[in-house]
């Protein structure tokens, strides 16, 4: 299925598909997940409904596919010989606007979610499991350094406690995520939680 679809995707340019990447994105931004349909897409595009059918399947994979385009694989290629500069390192991968913009858009997607089964499924498939595969990545490291005992209870919630603080800096502040709020969200209650001192 996947060598289909790539294969279908190979058609397009790189930079056309990256062209048609940013087009989704500003929809959903505009209207949000519910209200964007793939006729405004091909409209926005310049593209038949059918070719973009053809190529991703839908709206769910379609959607999924333009978010994962704009984010930095986490973990690859990141390894700085502590957990705390491999943490501050992932932080760093975007700036503080990027950051803010992913933060908007990933509180839409994540409200549509709840009532849309194929969109949780290309989501979880595609960003969230990638997402996990790179953090495991960097936990293991870290164990393997002796950083992080290899039965600490937090470990198995690293992901949730990163995501936890990208998340609610917008509900509770009333601001967005930062570099610098995130850089100490990690000092002050991560690093912590898996028994490390925080200027280690």
């Amino acid at each position: 299925m996947t060598e289909v679809a790539t294969a279908r995707r190979s058609r397009i340019t790189p930079e056309r598909e990256a062209e048609l990447y940013a087009a989704v994105l500003d929809l959903l931004r505009e209207v949000g997940y519910d209200a964007l349909t793939m006729d405004a897409v091909a409209a926005r595009t310049r593209s038949s409904k059918a070719t973009l059918y053809r190529q991703w399947g839908g709206k769910a994979d379609l959607v999924v596919r333009a978010i994962k385009h704009t984010k930095p694989d986490h973990g690859e290629g990141i390894d700085t010989g502590s957990l705390r500069g491999d943490l501050h390192a992932l932080i760093r991968l975007d700036d503080d606007c990027t950051i803010e913009q992913n933060s908007a858009l990933m509180r839409g997607v994540a409200m549509a979610m709840h009532n849309n089964a194929d969109l949780r499924r290309a989501f979880r498939a595609q960003l969230v499991e990638p997402e996990l595969s790179g953090f495991h990545q960097v936990i293991q490291r870290a164990v393997d350094r002796g950083e992080v005992r290899g039965d600490c209870p937090a470990l198995e919630f690293l992901l949730h406690m990163m995501v936890g603080g990208f998340a609610t800096r917008a509900l509770l502040d009333d601001q967005p995520p930062t570099q610098a709020f995130l850089t100490s969200y990690i000092d002050a209650v991560v690093l912590p939680a898996l028994g490390i001192p925080a200027t280690s």
